[in-house]
């Protein structure tokens, strides 16, 4: 059965696609067909990882991000930042001087999530405490690993952590504080600048939570680009940023490859770039791999540094980082008020749950197991006549992908180019036929002769 799809923050221009199958072979979930010449890709089956998009040679695939005009429909407009943002910058650039060119785009506020990591550390241990036989812990950090266990791994939903991330609780204790200050909820709007595309899909449509507390996101090259801009061509002093930064070492470090594993007690395992977590998720599963604690899993490779919305490159960002987590743990310069350190232990340790992680699996075949069982033995009996070398030319990343396609009535078998070859030299089909299925798989502009003495 069709599930109602998540919301994409990645999408296909399909003027620019040259259906060239580099996005449909790094897949992860086998989202992705060719077909009529372009990129397609199946909603319930697609993570977000931005995988796709690294890959596209002709920038066909595009991250879609909000309006930045939409932030001055607010009276007090904030910014929420990834620590990783600040890593992007070259050394001459400051956090102050950062802080205060984004409050210049039009923010009222300028916020690091990761400030709220001490509260999730807290909250994490007592879960892992309360749960302990639900053991290995799986984190809900990266919002791509949460969909890739909903759709290719079901059977571990219920090992993911019932807790918001720090972008979560961030826009829960910044938006309760102007509140408490007189604000209005209609007034406040809190903006997210993300690295990757599946922090946008996450806060579109929210897994756990019936509405992200997020009013819009922002990509982070974009608020990059602007503010390095700016800096470069401004001649103003720099003015100190009015409200105090709260981080520390742990915080800093926390988007960072074992930012979240090294917090923890027991056998932790941090794992980063989504097909390195496939695999040990499939280890997993498969019981190969046992007496686990706890699972950082991140999507991209260096973690969030190494998000497809980076700017800079993700070992220098990752020395930045650490420099800075260094001298922070040097100096310790500034003190959290006494009324905000009362908000985090009560009000966000009591906002903290999240529901339980539905499963969203691709893999079933049918909900009727009967049925299923069915098409499992056809798929079989397909991959039995199909080449089994995985080629792409029909559209599909391989065989076995094609295989279900055709039982699940998306695809037909004659779209493989050596049954195609097979069928016309025994007369089954006619060689304007065999063409015609290659060109509704790859175009027709594939196949217009062209003039090689124009090249």
């Amino acid at each position: 059965m069709e599930q109602i799809h998540f919301y994409h923050a990645l999408k296909v221009v399909d003027e620019v696609c040259m259906g060239c199958t580099h996005c449909m072979n790094v897949c992860p979930t086998a989202a992705i067909r060719v077909k009529n010449g372009t990129a397609d890709i199946n909603k319930n089956a697609c993570v977000d990882c931005g995988e796709c998009l690294k890959a596209c040679p002709v920038n066909a695939i595009i991250v879609e991000q909000d309006d930045f005009t939409q932030i001055f429909n607010y009276k007090q407009r904030v910014a929420l930042l990834p620590t990783v943002l600040l890593g992007q910058f070259p050394d001459d650039v400051s956090e102050v001087q950062i802080y205060n060119e984004i409050k210049d785009l039009g923010f009222t506020h300028v916020y690091e999530v990761d400030g709220a990591v001490d509260v999730l550390i807290d909250s994490t241990k007592k879960f892992m405490h309360k749960h302990h036989q639900e053991r290995p812990f799986i984190s809900s950090f990266c919002p791509a690993i949460v969909r890739l266990i909903q759709v290719k791994f079901p059977a571990l939903v219920d090992n993911i952590i019932q807790l918001k991330p720090v972008i979560d609780i961030s826009a829960q204790f910044y938006r309760k504080k102007l509140q408490d200050k007189g604000y209005a909820q209609k007034e406040i709007g809190i903006f997210y600048v993300t690295p990757c595309a599946a922090k946008i899909a996450a806060v579109k449509s929210p897994v756990g939570e019936e509405k992200s507390l997020i009013d819009g996101v922002i990509n982070m090259d974009f608020i990059y680009n602007k503010v390095l801009l700016s800096i470069k061509n401004s001649k103003k002093e720099t003015k100190k940023y009015p409200e105090n930064i709260h981080m520390s070492r742990r915080s800093i470090g926390w988007t960072l490859t074992a930012g979240e594993a090294s917090r923890y007690s027991g056998r932790c395992l941090a794992i980063d770039e989504i097909h390195n977590v496939i695999e040990v998720l499939e280890k997993l599963e498969n019981e190969e791999i046992t007496d686990v604690d706890f699972l950082e899993l991140r999507a991209c490779d260096h973690s969030c540094a190494g998000g497809v919305l980076a700017a800079e490159n993700r070992f220098l960002a990752i020395e930045r980082l650490r420099k800075r987590a260094a001298w922070y743990h040097r100096n310790k310069p500034m003190i959290m008020p006494e009324r905000e350190i009362d908000l985090y232990k009560t009000y966000l340790q009591e906002n903290i749950g999240i529901n339980k992680v539905e499963p969203r699996s691709i893999l079933s075949l049918d909900s009727d197991m009967m049925v299923a069982m069915k098409k499992m033995k056809k798929i079989n009996r397909i991959m039995k006549v199909l080449p089994g070398i995985d080629c792409g030319a029909c559209g599909a990343p391989r065989c076995q992908a094609l295989a279900k396609d055709v039982v699940q009535g998306k695809a037909k078998m004659t779209q493989c180019v050596f049954l195609q070859k097979m069928l016309t030299k025994e007369g089954l089909i006619s060689p304007q036929e065999s063409f015609d299925i290659s060109e509704d798989t790859w175009g027709k502009s594939r196949f217009e002769k062209k003039n090689l003495n124009d090249h």
